[in-house]
């Protein structure tokens, strides 16, 4: 569960720092007061896309941290151990945007890219805004609603990936039946190129050690002094050299031994130098004497390098590149030579994959049909409660033709409702009354709930468009999710705040030159205060304090 939201410099929120707690919470405020910026914060340390205006003005930087307690949520708490960032049961989300519009992401004090935010955040918290009936009406937003209320997400998954495996193969072979009608030319450029690459007859490194080749053919003189000088240091010089000299050292020090045993090992140390010195020696003489200064060799690499960064540059490649081109072209020549062979591969492998991709979005959409009737019944059933008795609602299941499959699979999902009884069911996006919208939207988006594991929801001004008796109902049904999960709620609705654990008032405070959004936890009588001005507006009279106190009192006892 969310356990602690913090938030500095964006918008009109200066600094807010706020404790949650399990069960069902709300925050309310007026108008403009800042109720859904709070919302937002947590959409944007789930990793939502920011920028630069967001920023208070004059800060440097708007930042958002968000804590959850995961030591229950297994899928969580292996997703943070498998990308190595678990913490003990905890998890710190922190997200910072720049005044220049950069942003950077932060899980458990790691610095991460913003998609592995957005990736746990959807594993921790579900956010419904306010305009989401604006997006019901869309096809895409009604499959995604029944596959997260039948829990077919991962199913759904794994149709996408053999789609995806049987359109590549698809793909490959079209482009073969393609290459029909010019086989003949290409066969003929590429018989050309290959002559031209397998006379080259380059091997696997040839370019490296040619180039190291030249540098010692080109620094030969350079090369011969230095060992000639190293050679005279060590051995040859008759005045003095390090052979001679280690030598003298040995023999000074044998001649103490006998005094000091402790010696010893000094002496040993001396003899073992005196071995390496005379190895060196022999390796470097014998370098010496390979070392090649003939200059008809030097002109043979450098003519070889030549011809080799020639026919890299015919063909646009580097010189390290050649011998892969020369696979690659010949693949490819052997492929349109078996063409009529590969093509029958390929059709083979096409026809399985598609078979493999059918048979597994056939098992989709049977789990989706099953899902459909849940979902139906559910919805229509939470549709009476919100005022819209006798209405009904269905999920349309059609088949897609093969051609029209998608990696979603094979259905094409629509929401059909009719809110009066005796009314043939109509797609959703033609409901005309937006009041109808809001409760439909608010009724699925509560049933869909119920299918998510995730344990924290967030409902920002979902009950917009209704009041009374069903503003009432939407209260308990909010109260009846917060019993096994965190819910947050932003509402204008008194009879929605009454019915919560927690209380929150935000306030925006202004002191003339500036705006700054406050929050406050609400006790007793200020919740009592607040519900009087959310019943009442300006003008707060006894009898209207009275009905608030009757509010929060009777929503107590239907608690206990």
């Amino acid at each position: 569960m969310l356990m602690n939201l913090q938030v500095r410099d964006f918008a009109i929120v200066e600094k807010i720092d706020i404790e949650f707690e399990p069960g069902m919470t709300v925050l309310t405020g007026e108008t403009g007061a800042g109720k859904s910026i709070l919302v937002d914060a947590l959409g944007l340390v789930l990793g939502e896309r920011g920028n630069a205006q967001l920023v208070r003005d004059g800060a440097n930087r708007a930042e958002f941290a968000a804590e959850f307690n995961v030591s229950r949520l297994e899928p969580v708490a292996a997703w943070l151990d498998e990308q190595a960032l678990d913490l003990d049961g905890e998890c710190l989300l922190r997200r910072v945007i720049n005044a220049d519009g950069r942003s950077r992401a932060f899980i458990n004090g790691n610095a991460v890219p913003l998609s592995q935010l957005k990736n746990i955040g959807e594993l921790l918290l579900d956010i419904h805004g306010q305009h989401f009936h604006q997006s019901l009406g869309r096809r895409p937003v009604q499959r995604d609603l029944l596959d997260h209320f039948g829990g077919l997400l991962e199913q759904r998954s794994d149709v996408a990936t053999r789609y995806s495996s049987w359109t590549a193969v698809a793909e490959r072979l079209k482009l073969l039946l393609d290459a029909q009608a010019d086989r003949a030319s290409r066969l003929d450029l590429l018989t050309f190129q290959l002559q031209e690459l397998d006379s080259l007859g380059l091997t696997e490194g040839e370019p490296h050690d040619l180039n190291i080749e030249r540098q010692k053919l080109q620094n030969s003189g350079r090369l011969a002094g230095g060992v000639t000088a190293a050679l005279d240091v060590l051995i040859d010089s008759e005045t003095s050299n390090a052979n001679g000299l280690i030598a003298t050292a040995t023999r000074s020090l044998e001649s103490l031994a006998e005094f000091d045993p402790s010696l010893g090992p000094l002496i040993e140390l001396l003899q073992s130098a005196s071995i390496q010195v005379s190895e060196a020696t022999e390796t470097l003489r014998r370098y010496g004497e390979d070392i090649d200064m003939d200059p008809q060799r030097r002109d043979w690499v450098e003519e070889r390098l030549d011809v080799l960064q020639a026919v890299a540059r015919k063909h646009r490649v580097s010189v390290d590149e050649l011998l892969a081109l020369h696979l690659r072209l010949r693949d490819e020549h052997d492929e349109l030579t078996n063409s009529a062979e590969r093509g029958r591969e390929l059709k083979a492998q096409a026809a399985a994959m598609r078979d493999d991709f059918l048979a597994k979005a056939n098992v989709l959409s049977a789990a989706r049909s099953k899902a459909a009737g849940a979902f139906s019944a559910a919805v229509t059933d939470a549709m009476s409660g919100l005022g819209m008795p006798g209405g009904t609602f269905e999920v349309d299941l059609s088949r897609l033709d093969e051609d029209s499959a998608r990696p979603c699979g094979i259905d094409a999902v629509e929401f059909l409702i009719s809110a009066n009884p005796g009314q043939k069911p109509q797609p959703l996006a033609k409901i005309a009354s937006g009041g109808e919208l809001s409760r439909m939207s608010l009724s699925i988006q509560v049933i869909a709930s119920d299918g998510s594991a995730i344990p924290t929801m967030v409902f920002d001004e979902v009950d917009s468009g209704i009041g009374g008796g069903v503003a009432e109902i939407v209260g308990r049904r909010l109260q009846e999710i917060g019993e096994n999960r965190q819910v947050l709620c932003v509402t204008h609705l008194p009879q929605v705040a009454s019915l919560a654990d927690h209380h929150f008032r935000i306030s925006k405070v202004s002191d003339g030159k500036s705006t700054r959004t406050g929050l406050q936890i609400l006790g007793n009588d200020e919740r009592i205060a607040e519900l009087a001005r959310m019943l009442g507006g300006v003008e707060i009279t006894t009898k209207t304090l009275a009905h608030a106190a009757e509010m929060l009192a009777g929503a107590r006892q239907e608690r206990a």
